[in-house]
Parts: structure tokens; C-alpha cells; sequence
């Protein structure tokens, strides 16, 4: 890495000595971020693919270092939130606001797996193939980084470093890297299988001791393959369906004794190479108007499944010597009623937490996701079971209690992740010092609850070390604070060595709020079983009975029976349609109605309450945290206007720009104003220093 000399804050010192420091009305009201420099450590581009360091050649000569590096970040940000399976609908809002806050010339398309980047109208074009895997954690970090950016909290510099730090799981918990990847995955796949076998699929408990045992297996062959690498890779889905079909056939086969679901054992064991989300969000897609995406995705993950169920197949022919028969046996099916069992809502969130390990959400945050998972299983569950006696000849019930539930859990992520934002504010305003005021009780309360969280979190061994290391930092950076503001003090400058910059960096990358969408997306896994889709590949090797229709007499006297296909049987494609198209149209009713409860709210409190001291400042960071949320949000520059519309447009808006004043000269204008109170000098201050 290049390094840069160091440049500290305060001014130097005279020949004589220590000069008296003038310092602003202003200065107190400066967080610890504003009153450190931290040095600025260059991004080392030759660590880039050899493309794109062309292109960031040509661009940087063209238009500067920092256009060019934007370019960059826009890039890396747009494949790690793909890689991590973030929705393409939500990168590209992303994406969007890099490009409006940095004036980029640039464009993009997010397909299923390739990325298609230009910039300076299509002058440069970059082409990336990349897999996705579930990854909470990065979807979230990646997220978070790119809004410092935009918010202007940290440099372009120390985005890209703390991307590839990210990379390098310097931003990991401990706990974190060991689920990260094998071998410690391995313990999650058992776990999964046996509870979904339950939970899911009508298996008993002798079913789940046998997904435990066929997950585990499967976990082996995944890892053993991905370490060989290149084509190996490749079979890793049929594999690991034979391996299934073989364990679970020879159960089968050899403990007659005892009656197994196959089923049951099947779908909970390739429950975790399922893509359930894969079929919900290409219908996001599609209804948002990315057909192409949503219609490949869709396609995608159908061929993917058949592939899985083909392996199992063949896994069965070889343990058994009538897979047919052994498929149809439903003997060991639906032994345990789960209505009248007080372990269901355990055993969910058994399964749940193991939903949340694939996704590598940190396991400080398991308490969130699983609050948002249980709000959606619950009302998902007690929403089906109001609608089953009213709606057995159709699907109505199916379809009203996916929404329902999608809802209540879009409700919940977005809500829980507000009341947590807001209750943890306080800890990041006494940490980063962001507010000068005393805390209230509860302010104080909510302080020491969120230092005590982390203290335990990472005596237990779940938290991130750099946590606490900059919990334990808060007195020595306050009272350095206090020195540098005392105009008194010898202090020129708050010393931080590599580390601790590091850490504050750290901490203010993590302040930003926690991804909603990262919460959602293992909720969704959870309410939509992929395993449908298998249901109906298993039907078209293992092509169902023919049902009784009755008995028909012909003209001649003779009676026949007659035998029609099973309907509900086939209808399996039809079911699947059903429940991810309501659990998508939950999601997107859900986030409306969050829209519509927020414009309600605000409208009230303005009007009822005369409440309306937000700065357009504020209203703006609003917007644009609202915008990152949306799926359904359109880009003016899709569908533009005429070039005489858009320079009428544009003549406007730069006139009153130039006949507008800044927000930073309107409020220090009022800070001079003596007939101002002294309450609304510190609210407009600290609206100047919002970092």
C-alpha cells in the first residue's frame, strides 16, 4: 500500500511555542471522525484485474484519480452485492446514487450471473461472470460501505480499503469465519436437514436422524468438490442428490421395522441447495419490469432443481429395487401432528437459526433475523390454518396467507431495524461523539444496555474484538477531545496509531443502519420452500396413480370403471406459482404500506403538532435511505424525457441553485443571529456537522 505523510487537524505550532488556537462556535459540536485526520492510506490499484486497471489507466488521465476510482468502487460494489445475493432491483438504487452524488457517466446491466458495466457512453466496457451465495453479512457490510460514501463519511480511499479488507474477513467476527466456509460449515448442514424434514415435510423424528446423517454427507461432497475446484465444481448438485438417494434408500431397504418418509428425508436434505428465493424474486423481476432477469432466473434455478432431484433418482435406483413403489409409500408421512406440539415454534427456530448460518448473518444479529422469521412463520401458519376450511376447493387461503405473512415480516424487519437504529443512536453519538448534550435517563439506559451487549457478546466469543477494543478507547478519545478543544492545552492533535484508525474507521462504517434486506432475504428462504419445484420433477420421473372417477355403464349394459390423472397431484407447478407470486406481492404490499404508515405519520405530527423542523439536508438523507429499500423505484434516465424538456428542466434548477444559499451559510448566519435561542444555535449546529 502507498502511504501519505500525515496531516493532523489542529494548526502548527509557532517557533515560540504554543499559539492561542482560535476556534469557532462550531468546534464543540465536532464528532470525533471531524477532529481526527486519519492518514490517508492510497488504494493500491495493482491489486486489480488487469481490465480494469486499463480502463482506471485511461479514465484517471481523462478526468482525474478520483473519477477514476469511483468507477472502481461502483464496480466492486455492484459484484460483491451480486456475489452475496443481494436483489438486482436494490443494487441498482445503489449504484444509482453513486452515480448521482459523483456525476458519474456511466451505465450497467445485472443479469442472473453476468455484470455489464460502461462508462463515458459506453467509451469503456467491463464484463463479469459472477455466482451468487447466500451472504447476509456482506450484503449488509458492502451496503453500508457505499452509503458512508455517499453521506461523505469516508473517502474513496478508505472505501476500497475497507472493501478488501472486507474481502479478507478483517470486518468478520471470529464466529463469523469459522461458519464462513468449510470446514466449519460442515455443522449447519445436519442441523438443516433434520429440522426441515420436520418442521417442513411431514418427517418424523427417525426421518430427521437420517436428513442429519444423508446433510452431513452432502456437506462432505460440496466440500471436496469445491476444494478440487474448476469441473469438479460442476457436479456438485447431482452428487450430492445420488449421495441422498443412496443413504436414504438403503434406510429404506434394510430397517423395514420402522416406517421412513423418503420425501421427507429428500426435500429436508436438499433444502439447502434449493434456491426457494430464486423463484420469488424472479417474480419481483418480472413484475418490476426486468424480464429478461426475472424470466432467466426462474428458468435457472428450475434446472437446477430438476438436476438435484435427477441425482437423487439415480441414487435411488441403486439402493432399491422399486424406487417407484418407494417414493408412493407414505406410510412414515405425517405421524406427528405439529399443531398440538408446544416444540414447533422451537424446532422453527432451531431450523431458522441454521437458515441464518447459511446466509452468514454475524450471530449478533441471529436475535433480529429470528424475530423477523418467527413474525412471518407464525402468521404465514396461524393465517393458513383460519383458511383451510374456507378454501379447500381453491387456492385462495394458500395465496391470502403468503401475503399476509410476507407483509407482517416486511413490517417487522423494516420496524425492529428502526426501533434498534434509534435505541443504538445512542450508543454511536457517546462513542463517536456526536452529541455534546447529556443523555437523558434513557438515552443513558440504552447506552449501557448496547456497552453491555458488547462486552458479553464477545466474552462469549460471538462479537468482533474491534468492538470492544473501541468501546474500551471511548475515555482515552474523550479526554483527548477535551484537550484539543481547550484552548488552554498544549494538545495540537488526537494521536491514533494504524490500528485504532482502523477501528474508528470500523465503527463508523458499522454506525450506518443495519441492511433491511438482509434480514429479509433468509425470511423469505424460510416461508418459501423450494422444495416445491423438486415435488414437481419428482412427478415427472415418478408419474403419480391414476385416480378412481367412479364407475360408467355403456350403452351396452357393461359397467367399467373409469380412471382419471390425480389432478392435485399435478398441480404441483400450479401450487408453486401460487405461493411465490402472493409471497411476492406480499413483500411489495408490505413495503408499500410502510410507505404509506411513514407519509401518515409525518403528515400528522406536521400538522397536528406543528411539527416541522427537519432541514432539507435531513429530508434528503431520507429520501435517499428510502430509495435503497425499494424495488419498485424508476429511474428518470430509463425512460427520458425530450432534450428540449430536460434543458428547460435543467435551466430551472440551475437558477434557483444560484439564487438559493447553502445550508451551511443559512445556518451559520442564524448561529450569529443573537435574537436566536440558544436551543435552536445547538439544533442547527449539529445539523451542520451531520456526519
Amino acid at each position: 500500500m502507498q502511504r501519505e505523510e500525515k496531516v493532523t487537524w489542529a494548526e502548527t505550532s509557532e517557533p515560540d511555542g504554543p499559539a492561542p488556537r482560535q476556534r469557532s462556535k462550531l468546534s464543540k459540536y465536532k464528532s470525533i471522525r471531524q477532529q481526527v485526520s486519519l492518514s490517508e492510506e492510497k488504494f493500491d490499484t495493482r491489486t486489480l484485474p488487469a481490465d480494469i486497471q486499463r480502463v482506471y489507466g485511461h479514465l484517471a488521465e481523462k478526468f482525474g484519480e478520483e473519477y477514476a476510482l469511483t468507477f472502481v468502487f461502483t464496480v466492486r460494489t455492484a459484484s460483491e452485492l451480486h456475489r452475496a445475493w443481494h436483489m438486482t432491483l436494490l443494487t441498482s438504487r445503489i449504484l444509482q446514487q453513486i452515480k448521482d452524488k459523483f456525476n458519474m457517466r456511466m451505465t450497467w446491466e445485472l443479469g442472473v450471473f453476468k455484470l455489464k458495466f460502461r462508462v463515458e457512453d459506453g467509451g469503456y466496457e467491463l464484463h463479469r461472470k459472477v455466482p451468487y451465495d447466500y451472504d447476509s453479512e456482506f450484503q449488509d457490510l458492502y451496503m453500508k460501505i457505499a452509503v458512508a460514501l455517499v453521506e461523505g463519511r469516508i473517502t474513496i480511499h478508505q472505501a476500497l480499503n475497507f472493501q478488501s479488507d472486507t474481502k479478507h474477513g478483517k470486518h468478520t467476527a471470529a464466529s463469523g469465519l469459522f461458519l464462513r466456509d468449510f470446514p466449519g460449515r460442515l455443522v449447519l448442514y445436519p442441523i438443516e436437514a433434520a429440522t426441515c424434514a420436520v418442521i417442513f415435510f411431514s418427517g418424523d423424528w427417525y426421518d430427521a436422524g437420517i436428513a442429519a446423517l444423508c446433510g452431513f454427507v452432502a456437506g462432505l461432497v460440496e466440500y471436496a468438490l469445491s476444494t478440487i475446484g474448476g469441473d469438479a465444481k460442476t457436479l456438485i448438485d447431482v452428487l450430492v442428490g445420488t449421495s441422498t438417494g443412496i443413504i436414504s434408500g438403503l434406510f429404506y431397504r434394510f430397517h423395514e421395522e420402522h416406517d421412513i418418509c423418503l420425501p421427507a428425508i429428500f426435500l429436508g436434505t436438499l433444502y439447502w441447495f434449493f434456491y426457494g428465493t430464486a423463484f420469488v424474486l424472479g417474480i419481483l423481476e418480472i413484475i418490476a419490469g426486468e424480464l429478461e432477469t426475472g424470466v432467466v432466473r426462474f428458468m435457472a434455478v428450475s434446472v437446477k432443481t430438476f438436476v438435484l432431484t435427477l441425482g437423487t433418482t439415480f441414487g435411488m435406483r441403486i439402493a432399491l429395487e422399486n424406487s417407484y413403489d418407494a417414493w408412493f409409500d407414505q406410510a412414515g408421512c405425517g405421524n406427528i401432528d405439529l399443531d398440538t406440539k408446544w416444540w414447533r415454534i422451537p424446532l422453527y427456530l432451531a431450523c431458522s437459526a441454521s437458515a441464518l448460518g447459511q446466509y452468514r448473518l454475524p450471530i449478533v444479529h441471529y436475535w433480529r433475523g429470528l424475530i423477523v422469521q418467527l413474525v412471518g412463520y407464525e402468521v404465514q401458519y396461524q393465517a393458513a390454518t383460519y383458511f383451510v376450511n374456507t378454501h379447500q376447493q381453491d387456492n385462495l387461503g394458500v395465496a391470502s396467507s403468503n401475503v399476509l405473512g410476507a407483509m407482517a415480516a416486511v413490517l417487522a424487519a423494516v420496524y425492529l431495524s428502526g426501533i434498534v437504529n434509534k435505541l443504538s443512536s445512542y450508543y454511536n453519538a457517546r462513542l463517536l461523539q456526536r452529541n455534546p448534550e447529556p443523555f437523558s435517563s434513557f438515552g443513558e439506559s440504552m447506552y449501557n444496555l448496547t456497552a453491555w451487549w458488547v462486552r458479553v457478546s464477545n466474552a462469549i466469543g460471538f462479537g468482533r474484538k474491534s468492538d470492544l477494543t473501541f468501546l474500551e478507547m471511548e475515555d482515552t478519545l474523550r479526554q483527548q477531545s477535551r484537550e484539543l478543544n481547550d484552548p488552554n492545552h498544549a494538545r495540537q492533535q488526537i494521536t491514533l496509531n494504524k490500528e485504532q484508525e482502523g477501528i474508528l474507521l470500523e465503527a463508523i462504517v458499522g454506525a450506518e443502519p443495519l441492511n433491511i434486506w438482509s434480514l429479509l432475504m433468509p425470511t423469505v428462504y424460510q416461508l418459501v420452500p423450494g422444495s416445491l419445484i423438486a415435488k414437481l420433477w419428482f412427478n415427472s420421473v415418478f408419474p403419480p396413480d391414476f385416480v378412481d372417477e367412479g364407475e360408467a355403464t355403456l350403452p351396452s349394459g357393461e359397467t367399467i370403471k373409469t380412471e382419471v390423472p390425480d389432478k392435485q397431484a399435478e398441480a404441483v407447478f400450479s401450487n408453486l406459482m401460487v405461493i411465490a407470486t402472493s409471497l411476492a406481492l406480499g413483500l411489495m404490499l408490505g413495503l408499500g404500506l410502510v410507505q404509506l404508515l411513514n407519509f401518515i405519520a409525518t403528515k400528522t405530527l406536521k400538522k397536528c403538532f406543528s411539527v416541522d423542523n427537519r432541514s432539507q439536508s435531513t429530508e434528503n438523507l431520507i429520501k435517499r435511505k428510502d430509495a435503497r429499500q425499494s424495488i419498485m423505484a424508476t429511474i428518470p434516465e430509463d425512460d427520458p424525457d425530450s432534450d428540449d424538456e430536460l434543458q428547460d428542466v435543467n435551466d430551472e434548477a440551475d437558477e434557483v441553485e444560484a439564487k438559493t444559499p447553502s445550508l451551511t451559510e443559512v445556518n451559520l448566519d442564524l448561529l450569529e443571529d443573537s435574537e436566536a435561542s440558544d436551543e435552536k444555535k445547538d439544533q442547527i449546529a449539529m445539523e451542520v456537522q451531520l456526519p
